[in-house]
């Protein structure tokens, strides 16, 4: 199956990968010295244009829906209280205490790992108990994605695919593909319903070769919002196991996307219940709003305690070579907050209320369209989950909403809706009605 996130990873590892054939092939070389003037520029990362666009707009009632980083009703950045509560803490420890700044282990500090899977597995927590994980801390979610696509590479093999959902998070496609890794697509958005092809997914999932890799967003799927409901995962799991498939999860927006952290691991959970030795990636760039910081966590479930050691000694040789040891400031952070009880029932209020301002816009921007007198059905801005919507706009009505509206989203008519505010929300449904009516 090929898709056209297929075409477009490929084509985004031809024009960005300096030592491909056709580069090399141009490559000057003068007195025996190399020199790079035959080098190609790479193109501009989607995202980042958009925002230079928006930066560069004067228009007064401009809005920027691309940017995936959470902002309050005025459209600003938020540090999260406790986690000032906690930096403030680890500096009144001491430079020579708990903020020196000493290189990590390999695998990071061990007080971040712990709290990082008991977090994330929870009920499922008997893994923990029994020894069967292989963890480490990573660089947030590209860090554990691309830990994880070289492990399969190694140990699985480059001819065996790996499946990711139709449409997926962009940077998840050259992950894989600089893994040298089979890339694959699963059918997941069905543009018809604006919702979840469950039917398309589990015929993918059945069709593909016994013992293929697949990938899944654990909750708040990026870029669309839908995600399976617990029976449909049940299901989904019910298929994985008839076919020995492995499986990867990425999980960015635990406790970010419903408000609820145990109801946003509640398919991580059910599937390692229900037997699948998982590979997870953690972010906590979004839930703990520390998206410079780089915090993330990598854990393999492995069938024994032995198996897992064995596992965790391949991990440390695929990082030493990659990027040596994590940073140690966030991670410190993570740890502090859900190792103390009080930080931790603060982090949870604090991050419910982000995940609340969230579903409030989403029912305001419905409500708005629906004032404005749009006669389409925007049910699913509501019934989508998370930091992202997919709006049903194609890219015709996007091109208009930025050049008529000042508006700025991506192409695919995905919304930030941590760009949408009380401020905001009314001009933003306006516009959405006047380019889709």
């Amino acid at each position: 199956m090929r898709s056209s996130v297929i075409r477009r990873a490929s084509a985004l590892t031809r024009r960005t990968n300096g030592f491909s054939s056709n580069v090399a092939a141009g490559i000057r070389f003068a007195s025996g010295r190399w020199t790079a003037d035959k080098v190609p520029a790479g193109p501009a990362d989607p995202i980042l244009g958009l925002n230079d666009a928006f930066n560069k707009d004067t228009f007064e009632k401009k809005i920027n829906l691309g940017v995936g980083a959470y902002r309050d009703d005025n459209g600003k950045p938020w540090v999260l209280p406790s986690v000032k509560e906690a930096e403030k803490r680890l500096i009144e420890k001491g430079w020579n205490g708990a903020y020196q700044k000493e290189y990590a282990g390999i695998t990071g500090i061990k007080e971040f790992n712990d709290a990082s899977v008991l977090f994330a597995y929870g009920s499922a927590g008997k893994v923990i108990e029994e020894g069967r994980l292989a963890v480490a801390q990573v660089l947030s979610g590209t860090g554990g994605g691309r830990l994880a696509f070289e492990f399969y590479a190694r140990f699985v093999g480059k001819n065996v695919p790996i499946y990711m959902p139709d449409p997926t998070w962009a940077n998840h496609l050259p992950m894989a593909k600089d893994a040298g890794l089979s890339l694959q697509t699963y059918r997941y958005y069905d543009k018809n319903t604006v919702g979840l092809d469950f039917n398309g997914l589990c015929e993918d999932v059945n069709n593909a070769k016994d013992g293929s890799i697949f990938m899944f967003h654990a909750c708040a799927h990026n870029p669309t919002g839908v995600d399976p409901t617990i029976e449909q995962w049940k299901e989904i799991s019910s298929l994985l196991k008839k076919k020995n498939h492995m499986v990867f999860l990425d999980m960015a927006y635990q406790g970010f996307a419903s408000g609820d952290a145990d109801e946003d691991a509640r398919a991580l959970r059910m599937l390692v219940e229900d037997g699948h030795d998982i590979i997870l990636a953690q972010s906590f760039a979004k839930n703990f709003g520390l998206y410079g910081e780089r915090v993330g966590c990598f854990s393999m479930v492995a069938g024994s305690k032995n198996e897992a050691e064995r596992l965790l000694s391949q991990i440390k040789i695929l990082i030493r070579p990659m990027y040596s040891n994590p940073p140690i400031h966030g991670a410190r952070i993570v740890a502090t907050v859900l190792n103390d009880p009080a930080l931790n029932k603060q982090w949870y209020s604090e991050c419910k209320s982000m995940a609340d301002r969230i579903i409030d816009m989403r029912k305001l921007l419905k409500s708005n369209l629906e004032k404005e007198g749009s006669t389409r059905n925007w049910d699913h801005v509501v019934k989508q989950i998370g930091m992202f919507c997919f709006s049903g706009l194609n890219p015709e009505q996007v091109d208009r909403l930025k050049n008529e509206y000042h508006i700025y989203m991506t192409k695919n008519g995905r919304i930030s809706m941590a760009g949408v505010t009380s401020k905001n929300v009314e001009y933003l449904a306006h516009a959405m009605h006047q380019v889709s009516k």
